[in-house]
């Protein structure tokens, strides 16, 4: 990891300037997960100081290609002029697309993570929840073995003797019966 000014020194520009770029949209959203607050200082990933990198690669071919686009025009005539003014034209475009690529593929290494995380999140309740599920099975065989040993010994037995007694009194009071 970096801190924001070693990569600013590395670019040639300002730590401000890099601050400013990674405040703005899509630097921003594609930045998310590559930084990190450490000791009170901005650390950026290794991912993430490769995009700031390609969002300052974006000006300079436009300042370079404005730059050449005038030289040219002062060394020859106008339809060589205006070819070199297309080719320059092509090139910034070219490398706009790229950064946007390069962007998106930042932004698609990010959510991989995210939805490895969440898997690996989803793989752990499932087996929280399967432990649960046999703890509960378990707790419900105990119950109703607990009610099966009641019924067949004391509480049953019981039961069963009352009207044996009941009879025998009966008999006793009216006898016979």
């Amino acid at each position: 990891m970096k801190t924001i000014r070693q990569i600013a020194d590395e670019i040639g520009v300002s730590k401000q300037a890099v601050f400013k770029k990674i405040k703005r949209e899509p630097l921003s959203t594609s930045l998310q997960g590559l930084t990190a607050t450490v000791d009170g200082r901005l650390m950026v990933e290794v991912d993430g100081e490769k995009l700031i990198k390609q969002a300052f690669s974006e000006i300079a071919p436009s300042t370079t290609d404005n730059q050449l686009t005038g030289a040219v025009d002062g060394l020859v005539d106008a339809p060589s002029t205006k070819n070199a003014e297309k080719t320059a034209e092509v090139d910034g475009v070219i490398s706009v697309l790229q950064a946007t690529i390069d962007t998106l593929q930042g932004q698609l290494e990010v959510k991989d993570r995210q939805i490895e995380q969440q898997a690996q999140t989803i793989t752990r309740l499932t087996d929280a929840l399967a432990a649960a599920q046999q703890t509960a099975a378990a707790a419900q065989a105990l119950h109703a073995g607990t009610i099966q040993q009641q019924l067949i010994t004391g509480e049953a037995g019981t039961d069963q003797q009352e009207p044996e007694q009941k009879k025998s009194w009966f008999s006793k009071i009216f006898g016979g019966r």
